[in-house]
């Protein structure tokens, strides 16, 4: 039996596609979050939200190739793949 759900997947009028998904961050990768919407909002000149940060890590990741399976890692990944910054903002 598969217990996997879809969650609804949405189109938006800018042409994008947007799903809402759930997920169990450790602190650090939250403070990592808020790391990246501190510089997208410095950047952009306006605030950032969490999801707006990860949504912006997520489209500037390379694109896995249209073939290849895809990954069966944690939802955290990507964050995990956000810059470990060291020293204070």
């Amino acid at each position: 039996m598969n217990d996997r759900v879809t969650p609804p997947l949405h189109a938006t009028p800018d042409g994008e596609a947007e799903i809402a998904l759930v997920i169990r961050l450790p602190w650090e990768d939250v403070a990592r979050l808020g790391q990246e919407a501190g510089r997208l909002a410095s950047q952009m000149q306006r605030p950032v939200t969490l999801d707006e940060a990860v949504s912006h890590r997520l489209r500037s990741r390379p694109a896995a190739a249209a073939h290849a399976k895809p990954a069966e890692q944690p939802a955290a990944a990507a964050v995990s793949a956000l810059p470990r910054l060291t020293g204070t903002a």
